[in-house]
């Protein structure tokens, strides 16, 4: 195996093998189609970065699709915001396309299998057919309007389509099978009523196809080679093949090829919320300023802070393509735009909490130009000239009366390099009232030659510019925010996640415009916010010089004894447990629960779904399930359908042990 086919990620095997065994290269296309209902947030660039990757990597059109089939939740707005976005990261789409654009093929292609006896009108209640849907353990049972007639169900079909019905009267379903393992497979629905306003195609419809009746026939129409979605979507994977080989036989003249749908795990982030829901609740509450707040996960949050789409995309590159569930350190994503500003950025000065400064030996009416490099990364950045002058201003923090030999900043009677311009020494200094530290008396030396270990950046007070920084951190305190039993996620919000600081900034920074990006010498980088004008300047802070939070992380104590490494995969050690959990004392069950918990953390949904069948005499198993499942929630596993089932059929059990787990997921 060479060493680029062993650095291939599993969906670039797919893709290489089926190219093997004869898919034509000029065949491969794909697409990213998000659903118009809200802003794209981080964990949407890894679906982005993986589609538009592959079409990059292998010269193929890449489709923007809108799913755009629920009118009640979806508009223009979003639209525009998300193209945007997707522009932003620097991604060309071949086709700016919208599954509305399908709606009368869908109709046509439904009216088609009522006709084959494959789908069928049904008229009962949700609560009904909830019911007779069974559980992931018990199978369904028919309805009362699965045999009607197929003129029925045309006439009924097509007065839904007329408006005859008012919403909730009828839906149109799949005709699969009731008894399906999979509950997906149990007669799906692919049409309901939705007398709403669409953004595109206005009040043409009144009945509206379901997600996975449209978004399969949407790939299939774009003839999309390979469909890539996040892992929750794999139990979806058989609902969307039968969709799919039944329309083929409808199409295959005129759409020859059949998507290959695949799965990879979605983007987690430590210290970060993804649900649209927990975001929105944000937005309402004014915790943050609105979708775009600098400390938001949004693209356009991310933006406004100003983070750059390379920096984006290299950590895209980083996480990689995997097939499980993980959390990625939030420290990735800072250490990305770090690294790529370092590369980028042009080296300002700007004083965030002044402290007066008098060179007594500089002439009073004397002002300087000095020259000031860039970016010392960057050797076609170029120079710029700094003010100087007999006053200037420096960090409080950078100067103490007394100090330590470890203290190589401005202390009395030591000396310091000013940045770009000459060595002081602090001769004296002035208080005020409270004893407070006013100015610093210094003299200055021309002689920048000597050797002194402190370099203190500065801002001549003469030339100062005024400013308005936002110095901004993370927007909560607890590494998973929204994983805590009983307690709701505003309770780990951080106090302390936006400070407003009036500072001080050298005189270039006038002319900076929107969005430009600087590194504050000694103190991070900053970029030009949205509200900032040429008369009052404003910044943001988008990452410091190097991690704050890292020295926070706990230290493994050295005198613990070293876990012992075990070989079984994670789910094997797990479903061991269950047996016996449900039967051992209550210490010994506490520390099995414990244990479940840490080894859940490197289990997949794949591995836990086919549990959900667990015969109901296993209890222990179905709990030690129920335990594992909630970690996986918790690290940002969306519910489905075949979740909520084995949940929901838990809660009726009597097994108080598998009733008390149920509850803290219901």
């Amino acid at each position: 195996m060479s060493e680029e086919t062993k650095s291939l990620n599993f969906i670039e095997h797919i893709i290489e093998e089926d190219l093997a065994n004869g898919l034509a290269k000029d065949k491969l296309r794909f697409r990213f189609p998000p659903e118009p209902n809200g802003y794209l947030h981080i964990g949407h660039t890894k679906a982005i970065g993986i589609s538009f990757g592959l079409g990059l990597k292998y010269n193929a059109p890449v489709n923007l699709r809108f799913d755009d089939t629920n009118p009640a939740k979806e508009e223009q707005e979003y639209v525009d915001a998300i193209k945007k976005d997707v522009a932003w990261l620097g991604y060309q789409w071949e086709n700016e396309l919208y599954s509305s654009d399908y709606f009368q093929q869908l109709y046509d292609w439904a009216v088609q299998l009522i006709k084959d006896g494959k789908a069928y009108v049904d008229s009962q209640s949700s609560e009904a057919m909830a019911e007779q849907k069974g559980t992931p353990t018990q199978p369904g049972v028919d309805g009362p309007y699965r045999n009607r007639s197929v003129e029925e169900n045309l006439d009924l079909f097509e007065r839904m389509k007329n408006g005859e019905f008012n919403e909730g009267e009828h839906i149109l379903r799949a005709k699969i099978d009731m008894q399906h393992p999979n509950m997906l497979m149990r007669d799906p629905i692919m049409y309901r009523i939705l007398k709403k306003h669409h953004h595109r195609t206005g009040n043409d419809w009144c009945i509206y196809p379901m997600y996975d009746w449209t978004h399969g026939e949407s790939d299939y129409i774009e003839q999309i080679s390979h469909s890539l979605c996040s892992l929750e979507f794999k139990p979806h994977r058989e609902l969307y093949d039968w969709f799919k080989e039944q329309v083929y036989d409808y199409a295959k003249e005129t759409y020859p090829m059949q998507p290959k749908q695949r799965e990879f795990a979605r983007l987690n982030l430590s210290y970060t919320i993804m649900s649209k829901r927990k975001l929105l609740k944000l937005v309402e509450e004014k915790v943050v300023s609105g979708w775009d707040d600098p400390r938001m996960p949004t693209i356009s949050g991310l933006r406004r802070r100003g983070y750059t789409p390379n920096s984006i995309r290299q950590f895209i590159e980083k996480v990689g393509v995997a097939k499980r569930e993980n959390v990625i350190d939030v420290a990735l994503l800072e250490f990305c735009v770090r690294e790529d500003l370092n590369k980028t950025a042009p080296r300002v000065m700007a004083v965030l909490d002044p402290l007066k400064v008098v060179i007594t030996n500089y002439p009073d009416d004397k002002e300087e130009w000095l020259e000031a490099e860039n970016n010392p990364e960057d050797d076609s950045a170029g120079f710029r000239k700094v003010p100087f002058s007999k006053e200037i201003y420096i960090e409080k923090d950078d100067f103490k009366e007394e100090a330590g030999s470890k203290f190589f900043r401005l202390k009395l009677g030591g000396e310091v390099r000013l940045k770009n311009a000459y060595i002081i020494k602090a001769e004296s200094v002035v208080k005020d009232a409270e004893g407070n530290i006013t100015e610093v008396h210094c003299t200055y030396d021309t002689d920048t030659s000597k050797k002194v270990k402190g370099t203190l950046h500065w801002v001549s007070i003469k030339h100062a510019v005024k400013a308005e920084v936002r110095e901004y951190d993370r927007l909560f305190m607890d590494e998973a925010p929204d994983s805590h039993d009983g307690k709701d996620f505003m309770e780990f919000l951080n106090p302390n996640s936006l400070n407003i600081i009036n500072a001080f900034v050298e005189p270039s920074l006038t002319e900076a415009k929107v969005g430009e990006q600087f590194q504050f010498q000694r103190l991070g980088y900053f970029n030009v916010d949205d509200d900032s004008k040429s008369d009052a300047l404003v910044f943001n802070k988008t990452v410091g010089l190097r991690d704050s939070w890292a020295k926070q992380a706990p230290k493994q104590n050295q005198n613990q004894p070293q876990k012992q490494t075990n070989n079984r995969p994670a789910i094997e050690q797990i479903k061991s447990f269950g047996k016996k959990y449900d039967r051992l004392p209550d210490d010994a069950r506490a520390k099995a629960k414990a244990e479940i918990l840490e080894l859940a953390k490197d289990v997949s949904y794949e591995d836990v779904e086919p549990l959900f069948n667990t015969s109901k005499k296993k209890s222990g198993t179905r709990i030690i399930t129920m335990i594992t499942l909630g970690v996986l929630l918790k690290n940002g596993l969306q519910k489905n359908e075949a979740i909520n089932e084995f949940i929901n059929t838990a809660l009726e059990d009597k097994n108080k042990l598998l009733v008390e787990e149920a509850q803290q997921l219901a």
